[in-house]
């Protein structure tokens, strides 16, 4: 499979294009400054992730996406939305189907123990409001898109070693964190599982 991966410079997007060549993968790393990019790639291509024309040029070719968009200190509130929906954009022009994207478990509570979902999460959302309601309105727009689209929702990345995951579909796993490596198996497992399109899946360590 050839995959597009955008935001591939990121830590996260480091690990997908990392697991996706080790599986078998063709990656093509999209990116907006390409000296940025320590990840392993077949091909890179620029573009900026809010820019919908960019993209389609940038995705041209590939059978999937992986999206591997995330907010940072200076990007603006709405980034991944607004990533989001250029994405849809240029896969439609693109004719891309199958897309893969991560938000995050920390908006949903379906699936958590009583002390999370009752007690801690409602103090989280006191400093992480702005980034979930980013991720809950980019969930929204994947979901009306038409696309074959899988959502990867893990609870806090960490940057350790692989050491296996757990899942669950349209309700949260079990755990509270999960290694960028095991985030990026787990996405590159669901893009060979046409049985996740159309589904939330929830990602924890072991």
């Amino acid at each position: 499979m050839k995959i597009a991966v955008i935001g591939a410079s990121g830590r996260t997007g480091t690990a997908f294009c990392s697991a996706a060549r080790d599986a078998g993968h063709q990656v093509i790393a999209v990116v907006r400054d390409p000296s940025r990019l320590a990840a392993p790639a077949d091909e890179i291509r620029t573009a900026d992730a809010t820019a919908p024309a960019q993209l389609a040029a940038a995705i041209d070719g590939s059978d999937a996406v992986a999206w591997c968009v995330g907010p940072g200190r200076e990007t603006p509130a709405d980034i991944m939305q607004v990533s989001a929906t250029a994405t849809v954009e240029a896969m439609d022009a693109a004719k891309v189907a199958r897309l893969v994207l991560i938000t995050a478990s920390g908006p949903y509570t379906v699936g958590d123990p009583w002390l999370l979902r009752r007690v801690l999460k409602p103090i989280l959302w006191r400093f992480f409001g702005m980034v979930w309601r980013d991720m809950q309105a980019t969930e929204l727009v994947v979901r009306a898109s038409g696309l074959d689209w899988t959502i990867m929702r893990p609870p806090q990345l960490r940057d350790v070693p692989a050491r296996g995951y757990c899942s669950a579909r349209d309700r949260n796993a079990p755990g509270l964190t999960i290694g960028r490596a095991d985030l990026a198996q787990a996405m590159v497992d669901v893009l060979a599982d046409d049985s996740t399109i159309g589904r939330a899946v929830s990602v924890a360590s072991r």
